[in-house]
């Protein structure tokens, strides 16, 4: 069983570099999205090993809504010293500043959503023609529909039923002036796929991902950590809980989970037999049916 996971493993980081030096061979400006959270980390991971010893061709993207996690934001500024990346950091305050975002207000407001404005500004501010992401087809329905190489109009657009075939693992990066690409080069890994991958390859990942105490709100179902933008309405009470977060997000919309998953062992036990996908504890996916698919269609990667 240990030589089948290895090799399923292997098969998949092979994948994921072969898109990854596909992007650098077609594009001239592409940029890698980082958040600091497990997905992106891996991603940054595979990019070293795809160019090592040669340093990642493409810098690194953070969105920060100004609502992320001290501990998130420690952990990125730290891994990009320690892979010798560039970073660039655009913030949805700015955005908000210029008046091309408008902030929600009231006890259940959310910058998530404001992602997209600022990120498709980024894109522009740096002319970036493929945007490599660490989304998953296991995640949620609407990333289900995602190629490899996924088309993106003059407007940094989504249309599901406008996708290009790939065949044989040849990805079509042709494109009109000002149109793009999101690039996925996990796609087909399973979040217990990244955790085997994280132990395997020993990545070090930010602590938030694994069991502590924390002040949390309980909030239609979702443990949200209690902050200066998340507070208790009405009947909501903080509670101190054991838990981890399995998705590392904008404090307003990240759900925890109660676990005492300590080490990245006992993740893995508690991934394989979940019922719940990792994003059901995320409040943004819980605003529709059809949330994700509708940012998604608006620029969201």
């Amino acid at each position: 069983m240990k030589s089948y996971l290895q090799s399923h493993l292997k098969q998949l980081e092979s994948e994921a570099i072969y898109v990854m030096r596909e992007v650098a061979a077609q594009f001239e400006n592409p940029v890698l999205l980082f958040s600091g959270g497990k997905d992106s980390i891996v991603m940054a991971h595979l990019a070293y090993k795809a160019f090592y010893p040669a340093k990642i061709p493409y810098p690194l993207l953070h969105v920060d809504t100004g609502h992320n996690f001290d501990e998130t934001i420690a952990f990125r500024d730290k891994y990009v010293e320690k892979i010798d990346a560039k970073l660039i950091v655009r913030y949805v305050q700015n955005s908000i500043d210029n008046g091309t975002a408008v902030e929600e207000t009231g006890p259940y407001a959310s910058r998530n959503g404001l992602q997209t404005i600022t990120l498709l500004e980024a894109l522009n501010e740096f002319k970036f023609e493929a945007a490599l992401g660490g989304a998953r087809r296991d995640e949620e329905k609407a990333r289900s529909k995602e190629r490899f190489f996924s088309h993106r109009d003059a407007f940094g657009q989504w249309d599901p039923k406008n996708q290009r075939p790939e065949l044989w693992n040849i990805y079509n990066g042709q494109k009109k002036p000002k149109e793009s690409f999101r690039v996925f080069p996990i796609s087909n890994w399973t979040e217990l796929d990244v955790w085997m991958y994280v132990q395997q390859e020993g990545i070090e990942l930010p602590n938030l991902y694994f069991s502590h105490q924390r002040d949390v709100i309980k909030r239609d179902g979702v443990l949200l950590a209690a902050s200066d933008v998340v507070y208790p309405v009405g009947d909501e009470t903080i509670e101190t809980m054991t838990v981890r977060f399995r998705t590392i997000g904008d404090m307003t919309c990240t759900g925890a989970v109660e676990s005492p998953a300590a080490t990245i062992e006992d993740i893995v036990d508690e991934v394989a037999s979940a019922r719940v996908t990792e994003r059901g504890a995320r409040a943004d996916d819980q605003r529709s049916e059809a949330a994700m698919e509708d940012r998604k269609k608006q620029g969201y990667f």
